[in-house]
Parts: C-alpha cells; sequence; structure tokens
C-alpha cells in the first residue's frame, strides 16, 4: 500500500517513490485515489475544484510599548476589536456571506460538471 500524504502542495514525491519503488510495487491490482470524498465505491472520482483555503499572517499593533488600560483606557484602541473590524469587511460571521470582491461568477463548464 501507498500514502500519499503530502496534501495541498501537488504531491512532488509521488510520482519518484512510484518510480524508486516499482520493482517493489509491482503492478497493482487496484487504486484508490481519495483526497476530497467520493458518492460510491463503485467508480474513481476526480475533483477539478475545491473552495480552497487561504492563509493570512496579520499582526495588528497599536502603541509602541505595554499600557495600562486605567492610563490610556479608550484612547489606543484594542487590537482584538481592530482585528475582528478586519475580518468582519472580509467575511460577515453571523451570515457566511463574504465581500463582494471574493465572489465569482461559476464558469458554465463548471456548472455543467456539477
Amino acid at each position: 500500500m501507498v500514502l500519499e500524504t503530502e496534501e495541498e502542495s501537488g504531491s512532488p514525491n509521488l510520482i519518484p517513490l512510484l518510480t524508486e519503488a516499482k520493482e517493489f510495487i509491482g503492478r497493482p491490482d487496484f487504486c484508490f485515489c481519495m483526497d476530497s470524498g467520493a458518492f460510491n465505491y463503485e467508480q474513481l472520482w476526480c475533483t477539478s475544484s475545491l473552495r480552497g483555503i487561504t492563509i493570512v499572517d496579520l499582526t495588528v499593533q497599536a502603541g509602541a510599548s505595554g499600557y495600562h488600560s486605567g492610563e490610556v483606557g479608550g484612547i489606543i484602541p484594542e487590537t482584538f476589536r481592530v482585528t475582528r473590524e478586519l475580518l468582519s469587511r472580509v467575511d460577515d460571521a453571523k451570515t457566511g456571506q463574504v465581500c463582494d470582491e471574493l465572489k465569482t461568477e461559476i464558469p458554465e463548464w463548471a456548472r455543467a460538471e456539477a
């Protein structure tokens, strides 16, 4: 059994591994490809599109050093609230709706495929 576990990296090591292990593996009787789910086990299902993931490295900084809220409360914005406001501009936490800039029309070929 060969397990490809490189996830979303494009699997750069799979073909070299299979090439190196060709004599040991021989000719397989079965090939299972399970990454994003399947509706049945009678046929091979291929995923042509996923919603994807976005990784953001966000730093919100207010003030040059630590301040006590009794000294400057209300003057220096709370960084968590600033972060929440920024995220709310992209994605509404209550509805799950994203901003218009992230919406896209589904291509006709994808509608037909679906």
